[in-house]
């Protein structure tokens, strides 16, 4: 048999010694540091962010795809690698990162004054400042322009009032990206997260994405001064461009979370004996393996395409919508597929398939709803607008 089961298309082939290099670094960090202690974290929903905190900036992880203030200026394709292989780990893993670094870091680099880079962006890729996102509302999920948190001027400061949900690293985070509508139009602000009038009250009774600190924000009169408030953008475009990026990540962080299930599950079918032969024998068995590995296989081509448009200069928002909708969907289906084969012991924490699974169901929903992306891609292709 010459097909490596686990590379089955010799994607490998695709990619340079650099990538090859990088992915292989952060693969085995995955396999030492996170994949013998994450079924546990995710257990007893902690993540010890203080630690990874530091082992990711030491590794160049944070904001890796970003040029200059202490970013590593990596491709767009091996950030994309590093993601997958982060959430091969664990979706709450690759979101910690990603947060950090496309949602936190990538508005300060984008939309950011000069004297805020430098401030704030060395300070993150290192791991010394941790960072969330504030743009979901509890009444404003899929449809952010209807947010309700709002800033006004006072003199030269700007007082902040309302509240986020869903916020990844909202109770951890020492700056908050906070997204207000102003009198200018929607304005990124960043908010010190011990500024008076901030709490962050964390989410409890996760069912998925357990290995990951997910809050409300409540923002009560909080003031900042103006060189707090991000220059380079006052619309909407600015956090729908921070979206964008996330979603990037996650087109390639899904494939990671199905690999994991594909590569468990063909090992399980190879030594789990039932009638005296491997389940692997039988042919309904090879038939799932065979559609995970075609799902597996698909999927990272699709990411490595758009990983590849982007470091052109060409990926478009609707092909990033493209990667999301599909390998998350795949991702899924291989993670039901995979604890199939695993029959009673797929519900274990022994074997990562159903942490993947329930992660998942968040992945699919965060960073915009299957039903959103369908309809963003449903729009390309006729012209017409069916949200409204």
């Amino acid at each position: 048999m010459s097909e490596d089961p686990h590379d089955f298309l010799d994607i490998d082939s695709l990619l340079s010694d650099e990538e090859i290099l990088l992915r292989d670094t952060v693969r085995e960090f995955v396999e030492k540091e996170i994949n013998p202690n994450v079924g546990d974290w995710w257990e007893e929903g902690v993540i010890p962010h203080t630690d990874l905190a530091k082992a990711f900036g030491d590794l160049g992880m944070f904001g890796m795809h970003l040029e200059g203030y202490g970013c590593a200026g990596t491709s767009a394709t091996e950030y994309g690698l590093a993601s997958l292989e982060l959430e091969a780990g664990d979706s709450g893993i690759r979101s910690f990162v990603s947060v950090q670094g496309s949602l936190v870091m990538f508005p300060i680099w984008k939309f950011g004054s000069e004297e805020q880079k430098q401030t704030w962006l060395p300070q993150m890729a290192r791991g010394e400042v941790i960072g969330c996102f504030g743009l979901t509302e509890a009444d404003s999920g899929s449809d952010p322009s209807s947010m309700r948190t709002n800033a006004r001027r006072d003199g030269s400061d700007w007082i902040i009032n309302g509240s986020k949900m869903w916020i990844t690293n909202g109770s951890i985070a020492d700056i908050a990206i906070i997204w207000a509508r102003t009198d200018d139009g929607v304005r990124g602000f960043i908010v010190p997260t011990d500024s008076p009038g901030f709490s962050a009250p964390e989410i409890k009774k996760k069912a998925s994405l357990r290995a990951s600190v997910t809050s409300e924000l409540i923002l009560d009169d909080i003031r900042v001064p103006d060189d707090f408030v991000l220059p380079g953008v006052a619309s909407m475009r600015g956090p729908l461009s921070c979206l964008s990026e996330a979603r990037f990540g996650i087109a390639f962080g899904a494939m990671g979370s199905a690999r994991s299930c594909y590569e468990t599950a063909l090992a399980y079918a190879k030594e789990r004996v039932q009638f005296d032969v491997p389940i692997g024998s039988f042919q309904l068995t090879q038939q799932k393996l065979v559609e995970m590995m075609v799902a597996v296989q698909r999927g990272t081509l699709i990411a490595l395409h758009l990983g590849r448009r982007k470091d052109e200069g060409k990926l478009t928002p609707e092909q990033v919508s493209f990667g999301k909708f599909d390998n998350v969907r795949n991702a899924l289906d291989v993670a039901r597929t995979g604890r199939s084969i695993l029959g009673a012991n797929g519900i274990t924490l022994e074997y990562p398939i159903f942490r993947h699974m329930a992660n998942l169901e968040t992945v699919l929903t965060y960073e915009g709803t299957n039903e959103i992306h369908t309809l963003v891609m449903g729009e390309a292709i006729t012209g017409l607008n069916a949200f409204t």
